[in-house]
């Protein structure tokens, strides 16, 4: 591999490996109790301030569960035959449904949040570089976003910069609740590429009744 190629491969790795920790939840602090790297040492690697040695890639590969391939780059096109879906992982208190192979930029992911007993504390918040965008498929989850405190229910929609301090629960009994994810590590934003349906006025709908 040429020396362009290998600082080019090396560059790309620092927003993969934040995009691979983001993807679990997981902030710098709980990865360097994990590794025992840094948080500062992790920090200049994901913005590209300092280069990983292959130690400190095969640690965060364990760590993430993905391939050095895939935080090169270089992994293998998937095989012809279709794939099982990968199990659901659990973190503390929910589960994780990964939704698309991880490649970096945009991927989306199901969250479920088990049932609960009686009311939940306030989430606990964290913030993080990126954007988010949240729907509830079931039940009521509750959003603390900075000093705001949402109540979302099944067909809602939330969408913020991830720098804004920002948690979910299970907004109280009634059973689990399930959301979807889409995240941006970069910033990313969904891009709305059809125009809003026309207003109909109530003229229009008497010409179409006669």
């Amino acid at each position: 591999m040429a020396v362009d190629d290998v600082d080019g491969t090396l560059a790309t790795m620092g927003p993969r490996l934040r995009a691979a920790r983001e993807h679990h939840g997981l902030t710098l602090t709980a990865v360097s109790h994990a590794t025992g790297i840094s948080a500062s040492t992790l920090s200049r690697i994901e913005t590209g301030r300092r280069r990983p040695t292959l130690e400190v890639l095969l640690q965060l590969s364990k760590e993430y569960g993905v391939s050095l391939d895939e935080l090169a780059g270089t992994e293998p096109a998937p095989a012809a035959e279709p794939r099982a879906r990968a199990p659901l992982s659990f973190g503390d208190d929910k589960a994780v449904l990964p939704l698309t192979r991880y490649v970096g930029g945009l991927h989306a992911h199901k969250h479920v949040l088990p049932a609960v007993e009686g009311p939940p504390a306030r989430p606990r918040q964290l913030s993080h570089d990126g954007h988010e965008w949240l729907c509830v498929l079931y039940g009521r989850l509750w959003l603390a976003l900075g000093d705001q405190d949402l109540v979302l229910v099944a067909g809602d929609v939330a969408e913020f910069d991830t720098r804004t301090p920002h948690g979910v629960a299970n907004a109280g009994p009634g059973g689990p609740v399930e959301y979807l994810v889409m995240f941006g590590p970069q910033g990313e934003r969904l891009r709305q590429r059809t125009p809003p349906a026309p207003a109909r006025w109530a003229g229009d709908r008497k010409s179409a009744a006669r």
